[in-house]
């Protein structure tokens, strides 16, 4: 009889070492290791229904690369597709993070930052931190590498 507790206990011991080891690997994960906290084609679907001015969260594919905007603080710009068809410019300030030095036409790219629409979808911006901490900090993501 002793035995046959003695497995039992050792099995549940196996598994209340098995969850704690799952709940300490998720809160050790980095909350921008995957593309976004909620499916893309989901997030897709918002953007056209978000007011002037708010944050949004997304991933789309890099359909084409535009030349910096050099006029005032400096911005990496290139266009995105979203999965709903959407195209969206983000204007990356590269005088507070930093480039995104290859990137290339069909490469997927994750974002957060500010929507601002326009006749052509919209721009996203603020997509790095703010130093003087006005805005709320957003952030690209491109082959696993975060650019804040």
């Amino acid at each position: 009889m002793a035995i046959h507790i003695n497995k039992k206990l050792r099995a549940a011991l196996s598994l209340i070492a098995i969850v704690f080891a799952l709940i300490v690997y998720v809160f050790e994960q980095d909350p921008l290791a995957t593309t976004s906290t909620r499916e893309v084609s989901d997030l897709a679907t918002e953007i056209p229904n978000l007011v002037d001015g708010g944050q949004v969260e997304s991933a789309g594919t890099v359909v084409r690369i535009l030349a910096d905007d050099n006029d005032g603080s400096r911005h990496q710009r290139f266009i995105l597709e979203l999965a709903n068809g959407q195209t969206l410019l983000i204007a990356h300030n590269i005088d507070l993070a930093p480039r995104i030095n290859n990137i290339d036409v069909g490469d997927i790219v994750a974002f957060y930052g500010q929507f601002e629409s326009n006749d052509r979808g919209g721009v996203v911006h603020w997509t790095h931190h703010d130093p003087q901490r006005q805005h709320v900090g957003g952030w690209l993501k491109h082959q696993g590498k975060v650019y804040q």
